[in-house]
């Protein structure tokens, strides 16, 4: 059995490609050969899944996604042109040879899902629908619901999974650790919540089901033994006060990792979404809705884009965020306003339009009191998705034998410094379908194939570099501290003040001792429970995952000294050629 943690496109292309569903390519690789790090052995394998999921089934990254998903699957397009716009947006940190197989498998992928049934907006002439976002050179952009296309493709994709006989379902499941044994994965260990309804029997296709049960008691360890564990559990926004990621979103399989000793990389960049509703939960006001042809305005109504870079509003998201960031500075931290009335040259009816293309924003932003066809709104910046993660190889394997990882929480190689806009799903879809088919084909007893693309390096002499890079260590206290653990608050107003949109050494300094004293504090508090048979809750696990995944963030930040994709040191304001690589870290 394989066990997937995770029930995002990911986790869910992953299953479907391990258990064997033929809608969705799982009959093999185009070109496969002999296995190695770069094919895999040929051949209908399945096997029996086990699909682990922290609340309930559909509650992910992806089901609040709303952009869309890139694809070169238009005549004027192609995936050479793609990966060219998602090398460029990378900003000189994308494997190019991960980008290639995201931009042509991924459009494979996007007409398999078309044909299996995901419901993309298509025009009366039965064609699917495209729109234009930040940084791409083609429109290619192709949505689902108008601004739902995560929730459309969570739907549609999950209906496949439930379809599936050889796909368990286990809700309101936390992963607590991964379980090793002489170095390879030998299983994970849960925090199950059974009043939910969990049985954790592979015999039934959905072992939950209920999302009403009674009110949680405190849920139960468990220990689900497995030698393939594939991580597919999204990213880290609730790090930060301001982000447009769901409550789940505590980057659980990334510190789960990292305490296995896996290795990590290009985790000083994270992008922050330019704009997110700067009151309410911060909800995302999509790319595609400049796209569209909306400004932004500061508080005078002055446009700024236009005078900061030619593609203005369009310009790659960690410049529009930046512009935006220093505009609020400049005007005291009040937001800067979104204004979508220039639209209306092409669509006089402006409110119809808007409902009909952006159904969800405009639900939302009227539920708020605003009209926004007749008046700008406010927006900020807000964390939104790390490019960084678990290092792996073109078929998701970890540096632990037994371990893959797809999805946010992976670092692939595709990202780079700057994510394209529109690629996420894509690459969950794409890499989760690797690491399904991996998982279920990998011979462990003939060693384990991981070979990562190797980190490109280019030294330049006389080029500023940090004088003395940070070491990476677990941090410890001694038995008789009594450091008392952080809570959310502090968390998250470490992170934005110190890993934020633009950072410098001495605030990064002192951020790294701050969290490490914060973690070595948690970790003492964990150490104690376990010692005294207790078994901690859910919301105080996840904040010792923060603080982990928050300490490593900040440690490879000091160490890059340049500004650089969704990285902005205001100390080392360049691009720094001689730092043209990324660095894996491991906890020691």
């Amino acid at each position: 059995m394989i066990v997937i943690i995770g029930s995002g496109a990911a986790g869910l292309s992953a299953a479907l490609a391990a258990a064997g569903d033929l809608r969705i390519g799982s009959e093999g690789l185009a070109g496969s050969g002999a296995a190695g790090p770069d094919s895999l052995p040929s051949g209908p394998k399945v096997d029996d899944v086990l699909l682990v999921t922290k609340t309930a089934f559909m509650e992910s990254n992806t089901y609040h996604a709303q952009g869309g998903i890139a694809a070169a699957i238009f005549d004027d397009d192609g995936p050479d042109l793609h990966a060219q716009d998602t090398l460029a947006a990378g900003d000189g940190l994308c494997d190019p040879k991960a980008v290639s197989i995201l931009t042509q498998e991924g459009a494979s992928r996007v007409r398999e899902f078309a044909n299996a049934g995901v419901r993309f907006d298509r025009g009366q002439d039965g064609h699917i629908l495209r729109g234009l976002e930040a940084a791409h050179s083609r429109a290619r952009v192709v949505h689902a619901g108008g601004d739902a296309t995560g929730k459309v493709l969570e739907i549609d994709v999950a209906e496949m999974v439930r379809e599936n006989p050889r796909i368990t379902v286990m809700e309101h499941a936390f992963l607590k650790d991964i379980v090793l044994r002489d170095g390879r994965v030998a299983g994970v260990r849960l925090l199950v919540n059974d009043d939910a309804g969990n049985e954790a029997n592979t015999d039934s296709n959905t072992a939950n089901a209920d999302a009403n049960a009674a009110e949680s008691t405190q849920p139960t360890e468990r220990v689900i033994e497995a030698t393939k564990v594939i991580l597919a559990t999204g990213g880290a926004g609730r790090l930060y006060p301001y982000t447009t990621n769901p409550a789940v979103a505590t980057g659980d399989g990334l510190a789960a990792a990292l305490r296995a000793g896996a290795e990590v990389a290009d985790l000083e960049f994270y992008q922050f979404h330019p704009t997110a509703l700067a009151v309410g939960e911060h909800f995302l006001v999509s790319e595609a809705v400049r796209g569209e042809g909306a400004v932004l305005l500061d508080e005078h109504g002055e446009r700024y884009m236009t005078k900061v870079d030619p593609r203005a509003e369009l310009a790659p998201r960690d410049v529009v965020a930046r512009a935006n960031f220093r505009t609020m500075q400049a005007q005291g931290g009040r937001p800067v306003m979104l204004d979508v009335s220039p639209m209306r040259r092409e669509h006089p009816d402006l409110a119809t339009f808007l409902a009909h293309r952006f159904p969800t924003i405009d639900a939302y932003t009227r539920s708020l009191g605003f009209d926004w066809s007749k008046e700008p709104i406010p927006v900020a910046p807000a964390a939104h998705y790390w490019m960084g993660g678990i290092r792996t190889d073109l078929f998701g394997r970890t540096s632990i034998p037994g371990l893959y990882a797809a999805g946010e929480c992976a670092r692939t190689g595709v990202q780079g410094a700057n994510r394209l806009a529109s690629n996420s799903l894509l690459e969950g879809l794409v890499y989760g379908r690797r690491a399904g088919l991996a998982a279920v084909r990998d011979d462990l007893t003939r060693g384990w194939a991981f070979a990562p693309e190797p980190f490109r390096n280019s030294a330049i002499p006389g080029m500023p570099v940090c004088q003395q890079p940070m070491t990476l260590q677990t941090p410890t206290v001694r038995e008789g501290d009594t450091a008392t653990p952080w809570d959310r608050d502090a968390i998250e107003r470490m992170m934005w003040k110190g890993v934020g949109l633009i950072r410098d050494d001495g605030t990064l300094d002192a951020t790294v001792r701050d969290l490490a004293e914060g973690l070595a504090a948690a970790n003492l508090a964990e150490s104690r429970r376990r010692d005294r048979g207790d078994v901690a809750d859910v919301t105080t696990l996840e904040n010792r995952n923060l603080l982990a995944i928050g300490y490593v963030q900040a440690v490879a930040a000091i160490n890059r000294c340049e500004s650089r994709g969704a990285h902005t040191r205001s100390d080392f304001p360049q691009i720094n050629p001689s730092l043209a690589h990324s660095v894996a870290y491991r906890l020691q």
